[in-house]
């Protein structure tokens, strides 16, 4: 690969180092790069397919969102926070959707001013057309996917962090996170929780 080719493989002085610096003044490694260039082209990879079956790749990524996420953060807000991209950009992938008949838009009952998204059935059914799926098999196939997903989850935060994003992380891992028996609950929203919305990404998550 590109990277072998490098002078000097392991020296953090390498041509891929050089000016680039961690917070406390390390340059990263060759194998972060690595990882880097690995987790780009994983998306390349499932991009490649992002025009199919009529969608583009911003009306895919928007159909996955509303899958995964929590019914507190279906909203064309937090789908803007969450690819870090304006209102206006959102709104016409929300417009597209609509009119295929796969997002349905509804005032929310929490705020008359708020607007809550859902899939509608063909919007689920589309779904299991995603490209995603096959790169999730692919991941299965080599094993210990719980520790990668951790790894990669741990990494975005950080990425997002210096970058002053939001990290969306899953309910149950929020400081907020309330589980008393059987009994679950948002003390941040103060608000009961389904095991569902526990297990969806949700746009108020901060880490415990």
């Amino acid at each position: 690969m590109w990277y072998a080719l490098l002078p000097n493989h392991d020296s953090s002085e390498s041509l891929l180092t050089q000016g680039i610096f961690l917070a406390d003044d390390r340059p990263p490694s060759i194998a972060s790069f690595r990882a880097a260039h690995l987790i780009e082209r994983l998306g390349r990879v499932v991009r490649a397919d992002g025009f199919a079956f009529g969608l583009n790749p911003a009306q895919w990524e928007a159909l996955r969102y509303l899958a995964r996420a929590n019914r507190f953060s279906r909203t064309p807000a937090a789908l803007a926070d969450y690819f870090n991209v304006s209102r206006g950009t959102v709104s016409q992938t929300l417009i597209a959707l609509e009119e295929k008949g796969l997002v349905e838009k509804s005032r929310s009952a929490r705020d008359a001013r708020v607007v809550d998204l859902a899939l509608t059935a063909d919007g689920r059914r589309m779904l299991t057309n995603d490209a995603e799926r096959a790169l999730a098999a692919a991941i299965d196939e080599g094993g210990s996917a719980g520790e990668i997903a951790a790894l990669l989850a741990s990494a975005l935060s950080r990425a997002l962090a210096r970058r002053g994003g939001k990290a969306f992380g899953v309910c149950k891992t929020c400081r907020h996170f309330r589980r008393e028996g059987t009994s679950l609950a948002c003390a941040l929203l103060n608000t009961p929780l389904t095991a569902q919305d526990a297990e969806a990404i949700c746009a108020e998550m901060e880490a415990a």
